[in-house]
Protein backbone atom coordinates (compact mmCIF):
# COMPACT_ATOMS: atom_id res chain seq x y z
CA UNK A 1 0.00 0.00 0.00
CA UNK A 2 1.31 3.50 -0.57
CA UNK A 3 2.82 4.90 2.77
CA UNK A 4 0.01 7.49 4.00
CA UNK A 5 3.77 10.57 3.68
CA UNK A 6 2.99 9.73 -0.01
CA UNK A 7 -0.86 10.59 0.21
CA UNK A 8 -2.28 14.04 -1.39
CA UNK A 9 -5.32 14.98 -0.09
CA UNK A 10 -5.06 18.69 -0.86
CA UNK A 11 -7.69 18.10 -3.79
CA UNK A 12 -10.20 17.67 -1.09
CA UNK A 13 -9.35 21.06 0.26
CA UNK A 14 -7.81 23.86 -2.17
CA UNK A 15 -10.15 26.13 -3.81
CA UNK A 16 -11.94 24.78 -6.98
CA UNK A 17 -12.12 26.83 -9.98
CA UNK A 18 -15.87 27.22 -10.79
CA UNK A 19 -15.62 26.75 -14.64
CA UNK A 20 -14.42 23.49 -14.22
CA UNK A 21 -16.40 21.90 -12.36
CA UNK A 22 -19.64 22.74 -14.69
CA UNK A 23 -17.09 21.26 -17.33
CA UNK A 24 -16.52 18.26 -15.04
CA UNK A 25 -20.44 17.63 -14.65
CA UNK A 26 -21.15 18.17 -17.98
CA UNK A 27 -18.19 15.08 -18.84
CA UNK A 28 -20.45 13.05 -16.51
CA UNK A 29 -23.40 13.36 -17.73
CA UNK A 30 -22.14 13.04 -21.35
CA UNK A 31 -20.77 9.70 -20.38
CA UNK A 32 -24.31 9.33 -18.53
CA UNK A 33 -22.31 8.61 -15.22
CA UNK A 34 -24.86 10.81 -13.89
CA UNK A 35 -27.75 9.25 -15.09
CA UNK A 36 -29.30 8.20 -11.82
CA UNK A 37 -28.96 11.33 -10.08
CA UNK A 38 -30.37 12.95 -12.34
CA UNK A 39 -33.95 12.52 -11.32
CA UNK A 40 -33.05 13.30 -8.21
CA UNK A 41 -32.13 17.08 -9.86
CA UNK A 42 -36.05 17.13 -11.43
CA UNK A 43 -37.30 16.67 -8.47
CA UNK A 44 -35.51 19.17 -6.34
CA UNK A 45 -36.18 21.38 -9.41
CA UNK A 46 -39.97 20.85 -9.99
CA UNK A 47 -40.45 21.23 -5.86
CA UNK A 48 -38.66 24.75 -6.22
CA UNK A 49 -40.70 25.81 -8.74
CA UNK A 50 -43.95 24.41 -7.29
CA UNK A 51 -42.85 26.29 -4.31
CA UNK A 52 -42.40 29.67 -6.40
CA UNK A 53 -45.54 29.52 -9.20
CA UNK A 54 -48.35 27.76 -6.89
CA UNK A 55 -47.86 27.70 -3.41
CA UNK A 56 -46.00 31.39 -3.03
CA UNK A 57 -49.26 32.81 -4.53
CA UNK A 58 -51.34 31.31 -2.46
CA UNK A 59 -49.46 32.29 1.12
CA UNK A 60 -49.12 35.72 -0.80
CA UNK A 61 -52.99 36.27 -1.00
CA UNK A 62 -52.69 34.32 2.76
CA UNK A 63 -50.44 37.04 4.06
CA UNK A 64 -52.40 40.09 2.16
CA UNK A 65 -55.47 39.16 3.49
CA UNK A 66 -54.37 39.00 7.06
CA UNK A 67 -51.89 42.25 6.70
CA UNK A 68 -55.23 44.12 5.39
CA UNK A 69 -57.18 43.14 8.03
CA UNK A 70 -54.90 43.68 11.05
CA UNK A 71 -52.47 46.68 9.60
CA UNK A 72 -53.74 48.25 7.28
CA UNK A 73 -53.11 48.17 3.39
CA UNK A 74 -50.01 49.99 4.54
CA UNK A 75 -48.88 47.16 6.10
CA UNK A 76 -49.86 44.49 4.05
CA UNK A 77 -46.31 44.23 2.23
CA UNK A 78 -44.51 42.71 5.34
CA UNK A 79 -46.30 39.23 5.42
CA UNK A 80 -45.61 39.22 1.60
CA UNK A 81 -41.80 40.27 2.41
CA UNK A 82 -41.79 37.33 4.78
CA UNK A 83 -43.14 34.84 2.41
CA UNK A 84 -40.94 35.69 -0.76
CA UNK A 85 -37.82 36.08 1.74
CA UNK A 86 -38.51 31.97 2.79
CA UNK A 87 -38.80 31.00 -0.92
CA UNK A 88 -35.68 33.08 -1.77
CA UNK A 89 -34.12 30.73 1.24
CA UNK A 90 -35.54 27.63 -0.24
CA UNK A 91 -34.30 28.18 -3.90
CA UNK A 92 -30.97 29.25 -2.59
CA UNK A 93 -30.35 26.15 -0.58
CA UNK A 94 -31.45 24.42 -3.38
CA UNK A 95 -29.01 25.89 -5.79
CA UNK A 96 -26.17 25.91 -3.11
CA UNK A 97 -26.73 22.17 -2.49
CA UNK A 98 -26.48 21.25 -6.39
CA UNK A 99 -23.34 23.45 -6.37
CA UNK A 100 -21.85 21.67 -3.34
CA UNK A 101 -22.53 18.07 -4.82
CA UNK A 102 -20.63 18.89 -8.14
CA UNK A 103 -18.05 20.70 -6.20
CA UNK A 104 -17.68 17.44 -4.30
CA UNK A 105 -18.09 14.91 -7.20
CA UNK A 106 -14.65 17.21 -9.03
CA UNK A 107 -12.97 17.23 -5.74
CA UNK A 108 -13.35 13.40 -5.13
CA UNK A 109 -12.03 13.07 -9.13
CA UNK A 110 -9.11 14.94 -8.51
CA UNK A 111 -8.35 13.39 -5.32
CA UNK A 112 -8.31 9.67 -6.77
CA UNK A 113 -6.11 11.06 -9.59
CA UNK A 114 -3.68 12.03 -7.53
CA UNK A 115 -3.24 9.00 -5.75
CA UNK A 116 -3.39 6.09 -8.59
CA UNK A 117 -7.20 5.78 -7.64
CA UNK A 118 -10.24 6.19 -9.88
CA UNK A 119 -13.41 7.42 -8.52
CA UNK A 120 -17.12 6.71 -9.62
CA UNK A 121 -20.35 8.20 -7.83
CA UNK A 122 -21.93 4.98 -7.31
CA UNK A 123 -23.63 1.45 -8.29
CA UNK A 124 -26.85 -0.14 -7.72
CA UNK A 125 -27.27 -3.29 -5.87
CA UNK A 126 -23.29 -4.03 -6.06
CA UNK A 127 -22.08 -7.42 -6.21
CA UNK A 128 -20.18 -7.54 -2.70
CA UNK A 129 -20.10 -10.87 -0.58
CA UNK A 130 -20.62 -9.08 2.84
CA UNK A 131 -23.04 -8.69 5.43
CA UNK A 132 -24.25 -5.21 4.99
CA UNK A 133 -24.81 -5.89 0.65
CA UNK A 134 -27.60 -8.24 0.96
CA UNK A 135 -30.20 -6.62 3.16
CA UNK A 136 -32.90 -4.42 2.53
CA UNK A 137 -34.06 -2.84 -0.66
CA UNK A 138 -32.59 0.28 -2.87
CA UNK A 139 -29.29 -1.12 -1.96
CA UNK A 140 -26.08 1.66 -3.24
CA UNK A 141 -23.15 2.39 -2.88
CA UNK A 142 -22.04 6.26 -2.97
CA UNK A 143 -18.61 8.25 -4.05
CA UNK A 144 -16.12 4.93 -4.30
CA UNK A 145 -12.79 5.12 -4.28
CA UNK A 146 -11.01 1.97 -6.18
CA UNK A 147 -7.39 1.00 -6.36
CA UNK A 148 -5.55 -2.05 -8.53
CA UNK A 149 -2.29 -1.68 -7.15
CA UNK A 150 -0.72 -3.57 -5.57
CA UNK A 151 -3.80 -4.65 -3.82
CA UNK A 152 -7.20 -4.46 -5.05
CA UNK A 153 -8.54 -1.62 -2.34
CA UNK A 154 -11.79 0.29 -2.60
CA UNK A 155 -13.47 2.44 -0.62
CA UNK A 156 -17.44 3.79 -0.28
CA UNK A 157 -20.70 4.80 1.26
CA UNK A 158 -23.34 2.29 1.40
CA UNK A 159 -26.83 3.08 2.20
CA UNK A 160 -30.03 0.63 1.78
CA UNK A 161 -33.71 1.54 3.08
CA UNK A 162 -35.59 -1.28 5.12
CA UNK A 163 -39.37 -0.72 6.12
CA UNK A 164 -41.84 1.24 4.68
CA UNK A 165 -44.24 4.03 5.10
CA UNK A 166 -44.12 6.16 8.79
CA UNK A 167 -41.46 2.95 9.60
CA UNK A 168 -38.74 3.57 6.33
CA UNK A 169 -35.56 3.80 7.00
CA UNK A 170 -32.46 4.31 5.58
CA UNK A 171 -29.72 2.87 6.80
CA UNK A 172 -25.77 4.29 6.26
CA UNK A 173 -22.47 2.34 6.02
CA UNK A 174 -19.07 3.32 5.13
CA UNK A 175 -16.83 0.27 4.12
CA UNK A 176 -13.25 -0.30 3.10
CA UNK A 177 -12.48 -3.55 0.78
CA UNK A 178 -9.07 -5.40 0.36
CA UNK A 179 -9.00 -8.03 -1.78
CA UNK A 180 -7.06 -11.48 -0.20
CA UNK A 181 -4.45 -13.71 -2.09
CA UNK A 182 -6.86 -16.51 -1.66
CA UNK A 183 -10.52 -17.56 -0.16
CA UNK A 184 -10.68 -17.78 3.65
CA UNK A 185 -12.94 -19.47 6.44
CA UNK A 186 -15.64 -16.64 7.44
CA UNK A 187 -14.75 -15.24 10.26
CA UNK A 188 -15.92 -11.48 11.83
CA UNK A 189 -14.65 -9.23 14.41
CA UNK A 190 -17.03 -7.36 16.01
CA UNK A 191 -15.01 -4.17 17.68
CA UNK A 192 -15.64 -3.60 21.23
CA UNK A 193 -15.77 -0.15 21.25
CA UNK A 194 -18.29 0.45 19.11
CA UNK A 195 -21.08 -1.91 20.31
CA UNK A 196 -24.71 0.33 21.51
CA UNK A 197 -26.49 0.31 24.40
CA UNK A 198 -25.38 -2.90 26.93
CA UNK A 199 -23.27 -4.20 24.99
CA UNK A 200 -25.36 -4.78 21.91
CA UNK A 201 -23.32 -5.18 18.80
CA UNK A 202 -23.04 -2.80 16.18
CA UNK A 203 -23.14 -5.29 13.22
CA UNK A 204 -27.23 -5.52 11.19
CA UNK A 205 -26.62 -9.43 11.77
CA UNK A 206 -25.83 -11.38 14.85
CA UNK A 207 -24.28 -14.58 14.72
CA UNK A 208 -24.49 -17.82 17.26
CA UNK A 209 -22.30 -17.10 20.18
CA UNK A 210 -21.38 -21.09 20.07
CA UNK A 211 -18.77 -19.89 17.00
CA UNK A 212 -17.39 -17.20 19.59
CA UNK A 213 -13.30 -17.81 19.93
CA UNK A 214 -11.56 -16.11 22.84
CA UNK A 215 -8.18 -15.16 21.89
CA UNK A 216 -5.41 -14.79 24.30
CA UNK A 217 -4.04 -11.46 25.24
CA UNK A 218 -5.87 -8.11 25.17
CA UNK A 219 -7.43 -9.11 22.00
CA UNK A 220 -11.20 -10.02 23.62
CA UNK A 221 -11.13 -6.52 25.04
CA UNK A 222 -11.03 -4.98 21.78
CA UNK A 223 -12.53 -7.81 19.30
CA UNK A 224 -15.10 -10.45 19.86
CA UNK A 225 -13.99 -13.09 17.36
CA UNK A 226 -16.71 -15.12 15.33
CA UNK A 227 -15.38 -18.69 13.16
CA UNK A 228 -17.53 -21.49 11.66
CA UNK A 229 -17.62 -24.31 14.03
CA UNK A 230 -14.34 -26.65 13.52
CA UNK A 231 -12.30 -23.66 12.32
CA UNK A 232 -11.28 -22.35 15.66
CA UNK A 233 -7.63 -24.06 14.37
CA UNK A 234 -7.36 -22.21 11.54
CA UNK A 235 -8.61 -18.73 13.02
CA UNK A 236 -5.64 -19.17 15.18
CA UNK A 237 -2.98 -19.69 12.02
CA UNK A 238 -4.35 -16.81 10.98
CA UNK A 239 -4.78 -14.93 14.17
CA UNK A 240 -1.24 -14.91 15.42
CA UNK A 241 0.14 -12.60 18.32
CA UNK A 242 1.51 -9.97 15.19
CA UNK A 243 -1.48 -9.90 13.36
CA UNK A 244 -3.66 -9.21 16.42
CA UNK A 245 -1.30 -6.50 17.93
CA UNK A 246 -2.23 -5.10 13.87
CA UNK A 247 -5.90 -5.14 14.07
CA UNK A 248 -5.74 -3.72 17.95
CA UNK A 249 -2.95 -0.91 17.21
CA UNK A 250 -4.87 -0.17 14.13
CA UNK A 251 -8.73 -1.26 13.35
CA UNK A 252 -10.19 -1.46 16.71
CA UNK A 253 -12.65 1.37 15.73
CA UNK A 254 -14.61 -0.82 12.94
CA UNK A 255 -15.70 -4.32 12.58
CA UNK A 256 -14.25 -6.19 10.17
CA UNK A 257 -15.15 -9.31 7.98
CA UNK A 258 -13.44 -11.56 6.20
CA UNK A 259 -15.51 -14.00 3.75
CA UNK A 260 -14.63 -15.57 0.29
CA UNK A 261 -11.54 -13.69 -0.28
CA UNK A 262 -12.51 -10.34 1.32
CA UNK A 263 -11.65 -8.54 4.04
CA UNK A 264 -14.02 -5.54 4.85
CA UNK A 265 -14.04 -2.90 6.97
CA UNK A 266 -17.16 -1.57 8.43
CA UNK A 267 -18.04 1.67 10.01
CA UNK A 268 -21.73 3.29 10.72
CA UNK A 269 -19.94 6.29 9.28
CA UNK A 270 -18.94 7.56 6.04
CA UNK A 271 -15.73 6.72 5.18
CA UNK A 272 -15.16 8.45 1.78
CA UNK A 273 -15.80 11.89 2.40
CA UNK A 274 -13.48 15.17 2.03
CA UNK A 275 -12.19 15.54 5.14
CA UNK A 276 -7.83 14.54 4.50
CA UNK A 277 -7.80 12.80 8.53
CA UNK A 278 -10.51 9.98 7.73
CA UNK A 279 -8.19 9.45 4.42
CA UNK A 280 -4.72 9.40 6.01
CA UNK A 281 -6.57 6.75 8.71
CA UNK A 282 -7.74 4.64 5.90
CA UNK A 283 -4.74 4.08 4.64
CA UNK A 284 -2.69 3.75 7.12
CA UNK A 285 -4.55 1.11 8.47
CA UNK A 286 -4.77 -0.75 4.98
CA UNK A 287 -1.60 -0.56 4.70
CA UNK A 288 -0.74 -1.82 8.22
CA UNK A 289 -3.24 -4.91 7.44
CA UNK A 290 -1.60 -5.67 3.77
CA UNK A 291 2.14 -5.67 5.97
CA UNK A 292 0.34 -9.01 7.47
CA UNK A 293 -1.71 -10.05 5.21
CA UNK A 294 0.62 -11.98 2.56
CA UNK A 295 1.38 -14.87 5.41
CA UNK A 296 -2.41 -15.38 5.21
CA UNK A 297 -1.70 -16.40 1.62
CA UNK A 298 -0.40 -19.83 2.35
CA UNK A 299 -3.08 -20.96 4.36
CA UNK A 300 -5.14 -24.26 2.81
CA UNK A 301 -8.47 -25.87 3.98
CA UNK A 302 -7.26 -29.30 4.55
CA UNK A 303 -10.87 -30.48 4.50
CA UNK A 304 -10.26 -30.67 0.82
CA UNK A 305 -7.37 -32.72 0.78
CA UNK A 306 -8.13 -35.75 -1.24
CA UNK A 307 -9.00 -38.99 0.41
CA UNK A 308 -6.98 -41.92 -0.32
CA UNK A 309 -9.04 -44.09 -3.21
CA UNK A 310 -11.91 -47.10 -2.28
CA UNK A 311 -9.40 -49.38 -3.97
CA UNK A 312 -6.01 -48.71 -2.32
CA UNK A 313 -8.47 -49.15 1.18
CA UNK A 314 -9.78 -52.55 0.25
CA UNK A 315 -6.33 -53.90 -1.33
CA UNK A 316 -4.83 -53.20 2.66
CA UNK A 317 -1.98 -50.98 1.33
CA UNK A 318 -0.98 -48.85 3.71
CA UNK A 319 -2.24 -44.92 3.34
CA UNK A 320 0.41 -42.95 0.97
CA UNK A 321 2.55 -40.52 3.17
CA UNK A 322 1.21 -36.99 3.86
CA UNK A 323 4.54 -35.68 2.40
CA UNK A 324 3.04 -36.99 -1.40
CA UNK A 325 -0.33 -36.15 -0.99
CA UNK A 326 -1.52 -33.86 -2.98
CA UNK A 327 -1.69 -30.01 -1.44
CA UNK A 328 -5.13 -28.86 -1.21
CA UNK A 329 -6.43 -26.66 -3.60
CA UNK A 330 -7.32 -22.94 -2.71
CA UNK A 331 -10.21 -22.56 -1.28
CA UNK A 332 -12.76 -23.24 1.99
CA UNK A 333 -14.67 -26.53 2.31
CA UNK A 334 -18.86 -25.70 2.59
CA UNK A 335 -19.16 -25.70 6.64
CA UNK A 336 -16.41 -22.84 6.59
CA UNK A 337 -18.06 -20.42 4.30
CA UNK A 338 -20.35 -18.95 6.15
CA UNK A 339 -21.17 -18.42 9.83
CA UNK A 340 -24.11 -18.91 11.02
CA UNK A 341 -26.90 -16.57 11.97
CA UNK A 342 -28.17 -15.76 15.61
CA UNK A 343 -30.58 -14.34 17.62
CA UNK A 344 -28.98 -11.42 19.80
CA UNK A 345 -30.11 -11.55 23.16
CA UNK A 346 -31.17 -7.75 23.11
CA UNK A 347 -34.02 -8.55 20.94
CA UNK A 348 -35.24 -11.51 22.54
CA UNK A 349 -35.60 -8.71 25.72
CA UNK A 350 -37.75 -6.47 24.12
CA UNK A 351 -40.08 -9.45 22.76
CA UNK A 352 -40.15 -10.46 26.05
CA UNK A 353 -40.76 -6.99 28.02
CA UNK A 354 -43.73 -6.13 25.07
CA UNK A 355 -44.99 -9.77 25.27
CA UNK A 356 -44.92 -9.31 28.97
CA UNK A 357 -47.13 -5.64 28.87
CA UNK A 358 -49.65 -7.48 26.58
CA UNK A 359 -50.13 -9.87 28.74
CA UNK A 360 -50.43 -7.95 31.66
CA UNK A 361 -52.49 -5.26 29.61
CA UNK A 362 -54.86 -7.78 29.09
CA UNK A 363 -54.90 -9.45 32.46
CA UNK A 364 -55.77 -5.99 34.28
CA UNK A 365 -58.60 -5.98 31.69
CA UNK A 366 -60.41 -8.54 32.48
CA UNK A 367 -59.80 -7.91 36.64
CA UNK A 368 -60.94 -4.49 35.84
CA UNK A 369 -64.31 -5.82 33.96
Amino acid sequence: MTATAQLDTTPLTEPVDRAKVRAFTAELRAKGTLRGRALSIIVLVIIGLAALFVIGPVFVSIALSIGEERSGNGFAVIPVLVVLAIIGVVATAIVRGLGGAAVRRYRFDRFARANGMTWHPGYMDPELPGMIFGLGRDRETHDLMRRQSPRFFEVANFTYETGSGKNKQTHRWGYAALRLDTPLPHIVLDAVGNNGLFGGSNLPVTFGRNQRLSLEGDFDKHFALYCPEGYERDALYLFTPDVMARFVDNAAALDVEIIDDWLFLYSRRDLSTLDPATWQWLFTTAAALDDKLAQWARWRDERLTAAPTAGAAASGLPAQPSALLTPPPAGVAKGGRRLRRGFSWVTVVFAVAIGGWWLLSIVFDLLGS
